[in-house]
């Protein structure tokens, strides 16, 4: 065979290798799990003294100021805060130049008890009617103790808006929790979705609780006073505690953290939802009913009817518990609510679900599990096209270490994993593609790990798929007639 013909056939044979490479990619079939081991920091609390619980200096100053969305489109944010002393002012000076607040508003104030632990007073108050893409700065407290922050609001509802998200879990508050927070806060996103255990207050006893959700406040408070924390709950936050006589689930986590539940016709504010830029956004409470009839469930059924893909092209829903899960720490938890949600969610073509839970990374090809009924169909999960990417983010750092034992051989559904902390970000772009990364925190170091373009589910269509093939079948062709 002539030398060039040879590096004719050579080349076809690399354009189809690398073809068949990337749809093995694309059809979970290239699994990898890391094999880093990473020398883990003590997984123990900082102590109480660290400069990262610092109080803010003056009488009463607020303290544990965070911000959220406050309304289903973005126009809004509630800002919430402590003041450990007294009620003092529950209201928020606010405007667009800095130290010239032209508005104020009022807010409400009240205080709870868990068990002898008594709360600071804890104020919230909602800016609402603001303008999209706009930096606002804002004061709360009085006099020498008065404190100023800023926030920018999101762009408006536009299936084209570009946005930058971070993804947290389970980050507790010990050396590696402030790796994982100070590495999100150089990531440059812009809001972050949280999916649940925040301080893990509830493995100490008595007033420590109180304690520990106090200095969990100020630890965070260095981006939640800046950028919106969309949150939802995970088992640390039910606080279920007879032997304190504590059994209301959810107490200190609600007294605390609000959200805009009531905008999407939620009865809980533990299942919301939110529209921010391009993306529609649901969270869903992975311990609250959610079974057939549970306000949860008629709830979700109606949400996902209300979302238009046409203006918010980017359907996300946030959960505690992971729906799939290859590691042995709480292996199939989170069975029952998928064989609840799974087929809506491939129905409704959400993108990707993030959850927690789990105290390392794992990322899933899309893979569904609908058509085994009991007593036949596969049993198995299988590639589905229609189904979302599944990605475990409980990498924050907390202090019950790391969960490194993973089920051997690797399943089919998932892509890649790794027992290591960590955050994630995903940057929308457009209304087709977002780019999404998982960030290892290595040594104190930020380090890009596991990255991937991701494709919306309901852009993808025909017309786009055919426009590959024609561009591949003319690569090909060139490559023939050369």
């Amino acid at each position: 065979m002539p030398m060039e013909r040879r590096e004719q056939t050579m080349l076809l044979n690399f354009v189809l290798a690398s073809f068949v490479f990337l749809v093995s990619i694309r059809d979970g079939s290239a699994r990898i799990t890391s094999s880093f081991i990473r020398s883990e920091w003590p997984a123990v609390d900082l102590p109480l003294d660290h400069e990262a619980f610092a109080v803010p200096k003056g009488y009463n100053a607020p303290q544990q100021v965070h911000i959220t969305q406050g309304d289903y489109d973005g126009k809004a944010v509630i800002i919430s805060w402590v003041t450990p002393d007294e009620p003092g002012p529950s209201h928020v000076q606010y405007g667009t130049s800095e130290s010239k607040f032209q508005t104020s508003l009022e807010g409400t104030v009240r205080n709870y008890t868990f068990h002898e632990y008594k709360s600071g007073y804890i104020h919230h108050c909602v800016l609402e009617d603001l303008e999209y893409k706009t930096k606002y700065y804002y004061r709360i407290g009085s006099g020498d103790s008065s404190r100023e922050f800023w926030f920018e609001t999101p762009p408006k509802i536009d299936p084209d808006a570009s946005y930058k998200f971070g993804i947290i879990g389970d980050l507790g508050q010990t050396f590696n929790s402030l790796s994982t927070l100070e590495h999100y806060i150089q990531s440059g996103a812009e809001a972050v979705l949280y999916v649940g255990d925040l301080s893990y207050a509830d493995r100490y006893e008595y007033n420590d609780v109180g304690l520990r959700w106090d200095t969990w406040g100020r630890f965070v408070e260095r981006s939640t006073a800046y950028h919106p924390w969309i949150w939802s709950a995970g088992n640390h936050e039910i606080d279920y505690m007879p032997y304190m006589r504590e059994v209301v689930p959810f107490k200190n986590f609600l007294y605390r953290y609000t959200t805009p539940y009531l905008a999407s016709n939620s009865s809980s504010p533990l299942w919301y939802a939110v529209r921010r830029a391009s993306a529609h956004i649901i969270v869903l409470s992975s311990y609250s009913p959610f079974v057939k009839y549970t306000p949860q469930y008629m709830w979700l059924q109606e949400e996902l009817k209300r979302v238009d893909r046409e203006k918010t092209p980017w359907l996300i829903v946030l959960m505690h518990i992971p729906l799939y899960n290859s590691n042995g720490a709480h292996y199939m938890e989170g069975e029952s609510m998928r064989s609840v949600f799974e087929s809506w969610f491939i129905k409704y073509k959400v993108d990707v679900i993030f959850a927690g839970h789990v105290h390392a990374y794992e990322r899933s090809y899309r893979f569904s599990n609908i058509d085994y009924n009991i007593t036949s169909g596969n049993r198995y999960p299988l590639p589905d096209k229609s189904a979302p990417v599944y990605i475990t983010v409980g990498d924050g750092g907390n202090q019950e270490g790391l969960a490194a034992k993973f089920l051997d051989p690797q399943p089919e559904y998932s892509a890649f994993r790794e027992a290591s902390y960590g955050h994630s970000t995903l940057e929308i772009n457009n209304r087709t593609h977002a780019i999404y990364h998982w960030n290892r925190n290595d040594d104190g170091k930020k380090v890009p790990t596991d990255s991937f373009i991701l494709h919306n589910q309901y852009w993808r269509t025909n017309r786009r798929r055919r426009k590959l093939k024609h561009f591949l079948l003319t690569v090909i062709d060139e490559v023939a007639d050369m």
